[in-house]
C-alpha cells in the first residue's frame, strides 16, 4: 500500500512509477482526495477545541450571572453538537474512498526491472543445466502420468476439472517431493519451518494483497474465512501488527501446505494435466528483513529455489519479469522457468519477489533500531521454494524413458527407500 505522504511531496515520482505499470497518473487525484479529507479534519479539530473552550466559558459566564454571553456560547455549542458528528461521518468516508484507492494501487517497479507489457519482455539473466537428449518419441506429462497414478479422471469426477487424484508410487513421489524441499530450505538455507493456518481473515488477504483486488481468485468458507492461495499469506502476517527489534532480523519461514485458487483469471490455460490445479502442495518461502537486508536477501532467496532445481538435476532458466508481468505486490520478481521437453519450452516453476514495504504498510508491520524511537516499516519477500505439482511434471518429462517408466532423480530415492524409477502400470 502506498504512503499519500510521499505521494505529495513527490506526485511526478509516483505517477511516473504508474507509468511504467502501464497506468495512467493518479497523484494528482489522489492528494486532491487527500486535501479534502485533511480539510474536514482540521475543521473537526478546531471544531472540538471550540466547542470544549465555550463549555468552559457557560459555566464561567454563568457564574458572573452573564445570561446573555451564557446563552450565546450554549447556542454555539448546540450548533457544534451537530455539526460534529456531520464532520466525523465525512471523515470516515473520505478515509474509506482514501484508503480504498490506494488499495487498489499496485506496488512501482523498481528502477532495474525492464519495461515492457507481457512475459515476451521479460529477460532473460541465465540459463543453467543441460536439456536431455532423448532416443525416442517423447511425451508430455499428462500423456506418461496415468499409467503412473496421475488419476484425472476420477479426480474430475470427484471435484471437477483442474482435480487430480495421486495414487500408488506417484502419490510416495508427491510426498517425497515436499519433504526434500522443506529439507532443503530448513537445513542449508537457515528457513525456520512452520505449520500455519490454512483459512486466514479478511485482514490477513488484505495484508499480503489479495483482497481487495482478487478475490475472484479466491475460495472463501461459509463463515467468512479465506482458503491460503500460498503459505505467503499466513507465513508474511506473522509480523502483522507487530513492532520488532531489529535485531530479530532478518527472520526466513517455509511451509509446506495445500494452496487452493480459484483460477478465475486463467479460463481456458493449460486445462489438461497437472500444472494449474485448484488445489495444489508447495513449499513456500517468506522473508521479513530491513530495508537495507532486502536486495541481497532477493538474490539469496532466488538462490535457495535455484539450488532446489539443481540438485534434482533439472535445467532451467532465471528470468526478471518486466513491469507488465510482475504481481500486484511485487516490486521485483524473478521466475525460475524448468525446461518441459514434451511440451518443448520452458514453465514457470518458481517465482521469487521482493515487495519493498508495499506489504508492511498494509500489515502495520514494523522494526525499531537500538536507541531510536521512531520504528520503520520491514521489507517483505516471498518465493516458491518447491510447487510439488509442477516440479512433478517436470520430473515425468526431463526423467522419462522409452518403456514409459520415469527415473528418480538420486536426491529423491532415499525419501523412497531407494525406489529408484516409477514403473507403469501393467
Amino acid at each position: 500500500m502506498h504512503d499519500i505522504r510521499l505521494i505529495r511531496d513527490d506526485p511526478a515520482a509516483f505517477d511516473a512509477g504508474l507509468a511504467r505499470r502501464g497506468l495512467a497518473p493518479l497523484a494528482a487525484e489522489l492528494v486532491a482526495l487527500d486535501e479534502r479529507r485533511r480539510a474536514v479534519v482540521t475543521e473537526l479539530q478546531a471544531g472540538q477545541t471550540r466547542r470544549n473552550e465555550a463549555s468552559k466559558a457557560i459555566g464561567a459566564a454563568k457564574a458572573a450571572r452573564d445570561e446573555a454571553t451564557a446563552q450565546g456560547l450554549m447556542a454555539e455549542v448546540a450548533t457544534l453538537k451537530t455539526r460534529l458528528p456531520e464532520l466525523e461521518e465525512q471523515e470516515k468516508a473520505l478515509d474509506a474512498e482514501l484508503n480504498g484507492q490506494l488499495a487498489a494501487i499496485p506496488n512501482l517497479p523498481l528502477a532495474d526491472v525492464p519495461e515492457g507489457s507481457d512475459e515476451d519482455d521479460n529477460q532473460l539473466v541465465a540459463e543453467h543445466g543441460r536439456k536431455p537428449d532423448f532416443g525416442f518419441a517423447i511425451r508430455e506429462h499428462d500423456a506418461i502420468g496415468p499409467a503412473l497414478g496421475l488419476d484425472f479422471e476420477t479426480g474430475a469426477a470427484m471435484a471437477g476439472a483442474r482435480f487430480t487424484l495421486v495414487r500408488g508410487a506417484a502419490a510416495r513421489l508427491n510426498r517425497a517431493l515436499g519433504q526434500f524441499g522443506l529439507d532443503v530450505l530448513t537445513r542449508d538455507h537457515g528457513y525456520e519451518e512452520v505449520v500455519p493456518p490454512l483459512m486466514v481473515r479478511d485482514e490477513a488477504m488484505f495484508g499480503t494483497g489479495q483482497l481487495p483486488k482478487f478475490a475472484e481468485d479466491l475460495f472463501q468458507t461459509t463463515d467468512g474465512r479465506w482458503l491460503i492461495p500460498t503459505a505467503e499469506v499466513s507465513l508474511t502476517n506473522i509480523v502483522r501488527e507487530k513492532i520488532l527489534s531489529e535485531a530479530e532480523l532478518p527472520l526466513r519461514f517455509t511451509a509446506l501446505t495445500p494452496c487452493f485458487r480459484s483460477e478465475a483469471g486463467a479460463a481456458g490455460r493449460d486445462t489438461r494435466g497437472f500444472i494449474r490445479q485448484h488445489q495444489f502442495e508447495k513449499a513456500e518461502m517468506v522473508s521479513i528483513v530491513t530495508p537495507d537486508q532486502s536486495e541481497v536477501e532477493h538474490e539469496r532467496m532466488t538462490a535457495a529455489a535455484e539450488d532446489v532445481l539443481t540438485r534434482l538435476g533439472l535445467p532451467f532458466r532465471r528470468m526478471k519479469l518486466c513491469t507488465g508481468d510482475m504481481g500486484f505486490t511485487a516490486a521485483r520478481t524473478y521466475d525460475l522457468e524448468v525446461w518441459l521437453p514434451g511440451q518443448g519450452r520452458y514453465r514457470e516453476i518458481s517465482s521469487c519477489s521482493t515487495c519493498t514495504d508495499f506489504q508492511a504498510r498494509r500489515m502495520n508491520a514494523r522494526y525499531r533500531s537500538e536507541g531510536e524511537k521512531g520504528t520503520r516499516f520491514v521489507h517483505t519477500l516471498n518465493g516458491s521454494g518447491l510447487v510439488v505439482g509442477r516440479m512433478m511434471v517436470a520430473i515425468l518429462e526431463n526423467y522419462q524413458q522409452a518403456d514409459g517408466s520415469v527415473a528418480i532423480p538420486d536426491v529423491l530415492q532415499p525419501y523412497l527407500r531407494g525406489l529408484n524409477r516409477l514403473e507403469p502400470a501393467a
